[in-house]
């Protein structure tokens, strides 16, 4: 274990003594704690503080290691931080952040202090770059994208391209590929700097560039960029306008970013939470967030409590009906949720999802029947050997194989149908699904038993 790691963990055992050290400015111990420690770690100890205390424990940091900090806080933490902070110290903090994650911190403030944490930003190039990122909406590539890059003109020989490179990295935290562009700064391709570092002085970068290169445009929604980049495994891609100009590239640590928080959205739809909400929300936040989900299942249950009202009847001739009502319900919500799940999970690979709707219903109906059979035979069997009765084990079985199949359906087309019309997939996995088949369930179920046991 790293020195760093060791006094991390101390760090976060002994919070009590940080905060005792900053009431009591012990400035010595509070560096000795920090030093060595990562900016994402140091933003975890100080999610715990109050934002005086982090505001005090910043100061005594490098503005650039302050300014890795604030990027890595939560948001809620974040806002609540800044507002002890003057636009002239927050733009400090600013002009040591690339232009994207910059505009993320400057999005957390009021309308009137961005503009005051702006006009106090020192380089105007920063400036102007931060401005021109802040017109897209965030869930687009261009407000993922960052305008740091190195670039390279198609008619620079190696020389010219190491000398600009030098002076274009000092704005630059990784360095992936450097992007070609002509004179009007359209993109022409890319070259590795691999490739520049072996080749000639005298040697031109037309000679040398890969014209294959995969670029987004600035309007492209998140979604399809985090695809794009899986699929071809990119560390990073550019970013160009319209006229194909290049504006700007999007790393893959920003695409990491978009698909936690995807996944985090598609779970928390899946298990019936309509908003994004965090343990540490309000109680009337998360309740509102429960709710709705819940009362649609309340009302579900209420359905499937009436259908079995309905054929109230065939339960009091033959109670033992009842017993398997359980078994029918459950096999339905778990075929279902499997279903779905699995489509939901192609849907979010497109490149991995290219049966037609029609392939994809066929081989669910394949599957359904030999899971069906395969779970009907056994149920057959267990209401055989415990109840001794042959009809109310064909009831069960034929049920069985009635309620995946139909399972399977729902699971299977619900999803794609919702992406058809732009929904969200993932809403049709958990509750949606649970409460639809509890309902078919029992009807169908309950229906098999009145006609073969009449």
């Amino acid at each position: 274990m790293s020195e760093a790691s060791v006094k991390f963990e101390l760090s976060k055992e002994y919070l009590d003594l940080v905060v005792q050290a900053v009431e009591q400015q012990d400035n010595a111990f509070i560096l000795e704690t920090m030093e060595g420690v990562d900016p994402a770690d140091i933003s975890l100890l100080l999610e715990e503080a109050t934002s005086d205390n982090t505001k005090y424990v910043l100061d005594l940091l490098q503005n650039e290691v302050g300014a890795e900090v604030i990027e890595e806080l939560e948001e809620d933490t974040r806002q609540d931080f800044l507002k002890e902070l003057s636009p002239e110290e927050i733009a400090e903090y600013i002009e040591e952040m690339e232009s994207d994650d910059a505009v993320d911190v400057i999005n957390d403030l009021p309308v009137r202090v961005r503009e005051e944490v702006i006009a106090a930003i020192k380089d105007p190039e920063n400036a102007a770059h931060i401005q021109e990122l802040m017109r897209y909406d965030e869930d687009c590539a261009g407000g993922l994208m960052a305008k740091e890059m190195i670039v390279a003109n198609v008619n620079w020989t190696i020389l010219q391209t190491i000398e600009e490179i030098r002076r274009q990295a000092e704005n630059v935290e990784k360095i992936y590929s450097i992007y070609v562009v002509d004179d009007r700064q359209k993109l022409l391709g890319k070259v590795s700097v691999k490739r520049i570092i072996l080749s000639n002085d005298n040697i031109s970068i037309k000679d040398i560039y890969d014209e294959d290169i995969k670029a987004v445009e600035t309007y492209m929604d998140e979604e399809e960029v985090a695809d794009i980049m899986q699929k071809y495994d990119l560390d990073a891609v550019p970013v160009v306008n319209l006229q194909g100009k290049l504006v700007g590239r999007i790393t893959i640590d920003d695409i990491v970013d978009v698909i936690t928080e995807q996944a985090e959205e598609d779970m928390q739809l899946m298990s019936g939470i309509s908003a994004d909400v965090e343990e540490d929300d309000s109680i009337w936040a998360i309740s509102k967030a429960r709710l709705p989900w819940l009362m649609i299942g309340l009302v579900g249950g209420t359905l499937g409590a009436w259908a079995i009202g309905f054929f109230e009847g065939d339960l009091e001739s033959n109670a033992a009906l009842a017993f398997f009502i359980p078994l029918v319900m459950a096999t339905g919500g778990n075929v279902g949720i499997q279903s779905s799940t699995l489509v939901v999970q192609s849907l979010a690979n497109r490149s991995a999802f290219t049966e037609s709707f029609g392939k994809r219903i066929a081989k669910m109906f394949l599957v359904a029947i030999f899971t069906g059979v395969v779970l009907a035979a056994i149920s057959f069997g267990i209401v055989y050997i415990w109840k001794g009765d042959a009809d109310l084990g064909k009831v069960v079985a034929i049920s069985l194989i009635c309620v995946i199949m139909l399972a399977s359906f729902t699971g299977t087309s619900t999803p794609l149908i919702l992406d058809k019309f732009g929904i969200n997939p993932a809403l049709a996995s958990g509750p949606f699904i649970t409460t639809t088949n509890d309902i078919l369930g029992i009807i169908v179920y309950l229906a098999i038993a009145n006609l073969l046991l009449a």
